[in-house]
């Protein structure tokens, strides 16, 4: 089978126009200018962009987006007041409620076209905080959601231990915490069963943050755990965690990561809002990748990424939806670029053609917090995942190859998407996915049920 796309964005530009064969599987064989002989052809009347890589979620926080947005006059609402509705939510979703959740969740992730998620996954046990039968449940949940939706998963269990730094856990943390690095090792022995659910799931591990384990358990823990595996870590989110990080060990959260260490390609730093000058420097030449999640970090008011400086020092970068209060990605490279703007005064954050640059970044870093290999966005041996901007939107049919990106980026929305595919099959076509009506009953379902 071959697809005929009017272009297909590569890191070093458009084909156009594009033919794509795959396999049975939706692996790509070839690809061309032109068709190739003897296969049948679906035209595509669109353009291609590579999925979107979506590299920070918590799939749970879907079913409170939008209710933490009415602020009493007299109250301080700040993130830290944002949390404890966040428990709230932790506390009252079952199994099922929260698979039908992120199914839905990651439907609609597909609709704006992410077509992989790396689930920061830290709802482990019951109510009660009590384990599961099975300590991984909740994992398994989140896969059999991907699953369900169509998306491709990197399942990353968190060690969540502490309250705060040198603090023992509140109540509301309790179906987060493992005491024990034992604990957290026996939790990702056992996420690991949950990868055979799907032939396009993987896994990741992570520390929730410094405030959240004991920093002997945290050195402990990177003795005992794969060094070939992406591992993710939240630091200097906001800035009461660096001042009380600063009145707990003396160094600022990042600063502790880059002397305590061994920061490589492999560490997924996310939000790293809050860092002065030498911070930035070391992560930006240490390998490591910022996670950046702008909707949400917009959201809970926690400030600002340093990204012009950032990527001035070679810096790597990749997005996340986080507590999806956003899941356009087109909005979070928005964001990026506007804040830095409105910062600087000016209008050249990145040099040359800052769409291509935040695409191709985006994606690049993403497919390695997912722990996946890639050559380009399209190529032999890789799965056709794609999502297609209709060609006929009347910007969109109106540009040439030379700012075609930059007009898709910086004008779109899901509307622009005719639809979205993963291992060369349409999971989402006229803005709908293939199966929306089950995934939403079950998830409006769930939702009455919570309230």
């Amino acid at each position: 089978m071959q697809f005929r796309f009017n272009g297909l964005l590569q890191q070093e530009g458009w084909l156009e126009p594009a033919y794509v064969l795959v396999d049975q599987d939706g692996i790509i064989s070839a690809i061309s200018e032109k068709p190739f002989e003897g296969h049948g052809i679906e035209a595509v009347n669109g353009f291609a962009l590579p999925g979107f890589q979506n590299a920070h979620s918590h799939a749970f926080q879907f079913a409170m987006a939008g209710e933490a947005e009415i602020h009493p006059a007299g109250i301080s609402d700040d993130f830290w007041t944002w949390r404890e509705a966040m428990y709230r939510c932790a506390l009252s979703v079952d199994p099922d409620q929260a698979e039908a959740i992120a199914a839905m969740l990651y439907a609609e992730m597909l609709r704006h076209g992410y077509t992989h998620v790396a689930e920061f996954h830290y709802l482990h046990h019951n109510n009660d905080g009590i384990p599961y039968p099975n300590s991984a449940e909740m994992g398994f949940r989140m896969v059999r959601a991907a699953k369900t939706a169509g998306i491709g998963i990197t399942l990353i269990p968190v060690f969540y231990q502490t309250g705060n730094f040198g603090v023992p856990p509140e109540s509301g943390q309790r179906r987060f915490i493992n005491h024990t690095v034992d604990a957290y090792l026996q939790l990702f022995q056992a996420s690991k069963q949950a990868l055979s659910l799907y032939d396009k799931s993987y896994l990741a591990w992570s520390i929730h943050s410094l405030r959240a384990a004991r920093p002997e358990s945290i050195l402990e823990l990177f003795e005992q755990m794969p060094t070939n595996l992406p591992f993710h870590i939240h630091a200097a989110e906001q800035l009461k965690e660096v001042s009380a990080s600063v009145a707990h060990s003396g160094l600022r959260p990042v600063q502790w990561l880059l002397e305590h260490l061994p920061i490589n390609r492999n560490f997924f730093i996310v939000h790293a809002t809050h860092l002065d000058d030498v911070e930035l420097k070391g992560l930006a030449t240490s390998g490591a990748t910022v996670v950046l999640c702008p909707g949400t970090e917009g959201n809970l008011g926690d400030g600002i990424f340093r990204m012009k400086d950032y990527v001035r020092e070679g810096g790597q970068w990749c997005i996340g939806t986080d507590s999806h209060i956003s899941l356009n990605p087109m909005a979070e490279f928005r964001m990026i670029d506007y804040r830095q703007r409105l910062v600087s005064h000016r209008r050249n954050t990145f040099d040359g053609d800052a769409a291509q640059y935040m695409v191709n970044t985006a994606y690049r870093q993403g497919k390695a917090a997912m722990g996946i290999q890639h050559s380009n966005h399209f190529a032999p041996g890789q799965p056709l995942d794609a999502v297609v901007y209709d060609a006929d939107a009347p910007l969109i049919a109106t540009r040439n190859s030379n700012n075609r990106l930059s007009t898709l980026l910086y004008t779109s929305d899901a509307s622009g998407i005719s639809g979205t595919m993963v291992s060369g099959k349409w999971i989402v076509k006229n803005n709908k996915h293939i199966s929306c009506d089950t995934i939403r009953e079950k998830f409006l379902n769930a939702l009455a049920d919570l309230k």
